[in-house]
C-alpha cells in the first residue's frame, strides 16, 4: 500500500471513509470503505441483539461500526508494516497489543 516517496515537499491529503449501515433484527451488518486515492480497502462488521434484550437500534449501530472501524485499523496497520519491511527498516520486536479481541 505505501510507495515511497523521495524528496516531494509536505503536502495535505484526504481519505475519504464511506460506513454503511444495514439492519435485520436481531443483526446489523455495517461495512466500511476506506478509498485512499491510491487503494481502497474494506472491512465488515455485525453485532446481534440478544433476543431477550430490547430493540435499541443505535446500539447495533454502534458495535457493528466500531467493529468495522477496529477491522479496517488493524488492515492499515499491517499495510504500513508491510510497507516499512519493504522499505528495509531493521526489524525490530513488535508492540504490546493494545487489546486482546476474542473474535
Amino acid at each position: 500500500m505505501t510507495r515511497a516517496t523521495g524528496n516531494r515537499p509536505p503536502s495535505a491529503k484526504e481519505w475519504r471513509l464511506n460506513l454503511y449501515l444495514s439492519e435485520r433484527d436481531p443483526a446489523t451488518r455495517a461495512r466500511v470503505v476506506l478509498d485512499t486515492g491510491d487503494n481502497v480497502l474494506e472491512s465488515c462488521a455485525e453485532a446481534h441483539r440478544n433476543p431477550y434484550d430490547s430493540a435499541v437500534p443505535e446500539i447495533g449501530d454502534e458495535l457493528a461500526a466500531g467493529r468495522a472501524l477496529i477491522s479496517m485499523g488493524r488492515q492499515l496497520l499491517r499495510a504500513a508494516a508491510g510497507g516499512i519491511t519493504a522499505a528495509g527498516a531493521p526489524e525490530d520486536a513488535p508492540p504490546a497489543p493494545l487489546w486482546f479481541p476474542q473474535e
